[in-house]
């Protein structure tokens, strides 16, 4: 009995974050996504600055989702069809830039990890 309740014990504990990430696990380096799971969940408590801490794609997701509802509820109200991109009709320029923060996440943490041992996030 004592061995079972230890074992949950440690199991909690390795998922306490939620499930551990593979690439971090096997190579120590954060993978592009590392943060982004807390940065969801700081962002869903209100407090924005320490989800961009975690990870800015998260933030910008959320700008990019709610410009793309407001402007499909400006369409659906208008009756209009106008453009069928994204944000001035360009899908391609969100994805684009979601990529380039995620690089450039990656590229910081790993680059302040390899370079001074810091880990930025804990």
């Amino acid at each position: 009995m004592v061995f079972v309740t230890y074992v949950i014990y440690l199991l909690k504990e390795y998922f306490r974050q939620g499930c551990p990430c593979l690439f971090r696990s096997l190579t120590g380096l954060y993978c592009p996504g590392c943060g982004g799971t807390r940065a969801l969940r700081f962002l869903l408590k209100g407090d924005v600055l320490r989800s961009l801490w975690y990870h800015p794609l998260v933030g910008y997701m959320a700008a990019v989702m709610a410009a793309e509802f407001g402007g499909w509820v400006i369409r659906r109200w208008g009756n209009g069809r106008r453009g069928n991109g994204g944000i001035l009709g360009h899908y391609e320029a969100e994805i684009y830039v979601g990529i380039g923060i995620a690089a450039v996440n990656w590229a910081v943490k790993n680059g302040a990890l390899l370079g001074w041992g810091v880990e930025l996030i804990p």
